[in-house]
């Protein structure tokens, strides 16, 4: 499962940085404008904290394996400005963490996004997420759930072959 996450995260950096065959640039439905992973510290004091119950938090993410994230008072936090970019409200979306060329964290908020708006959220992630071994760490939507029940998956994810991981 690692080597294909990683396989994920080399194509993601690739496609973001790359345009299509009609040289148009690849475009998300959201616009990041801050991504930052924390291992150490505090709030950042003009985020609010992201959606987490008040149980384990865990759901079926975008390669459509279990993922837990920690509380969001466990020490290390990621912090991530984004904008709805499309004219439709957006209930849920995932967002992945690169560093290394690899995607090493994944993050989930819920909560009701309307175009245009700046949203200021912090997350929960694993003290397993650091040390990062770079200062050029990206946040990339894998995937959006919106209100009126459409659905958006990053196009440029790969599949989980889970053929790999089978016993032989």
């Amino acid at each position: 499962m690692k080597n294909a996450r990683a396989h994920l995260a080399i194509a993601l950096l690739l496609a973001s940085a790359t345009t299509t065959a009609m040289a148009t640039p690849i475009k998300h439905p959201i616009r990041i404008a801050e991504c930052r992973p924390q291992a150490v510290g505090s709030a950042m004091w003009s985020y609010s904290d992201g959606f987490f119950p008040n149980y384990p938090y865990i759901w079926s993410d975008a390669f459509g394996g279990m993922f837990y994230r920690p509380p969001i008072r466990s020490s290390p936090l990621l912090s991530i400005a984004y904008v709805n970019q499309t004219h439709r409200t957006m209930k849920k979306i995932e967002f992945g963490l690169l560093a290394r060329g690899r995607l090493v964290a994944e993050v989930r908020d819920l909560g009701t996004f309307s175009p245009g708006a700046m949203i200021r959220h912090q997350f929960g992630l694993s003290r397993n997420v650091f040390p990062l071994g770079t200062s050029f760490s990206r946040c990339v939507p894998l995937r959006i759930a919106f209100k009126n029940g459409a659905t958006w998956k990053n196009p440029h994810l790969r599949q989980l072959h889970r053929s790999i991981f089978a016993r032989g």
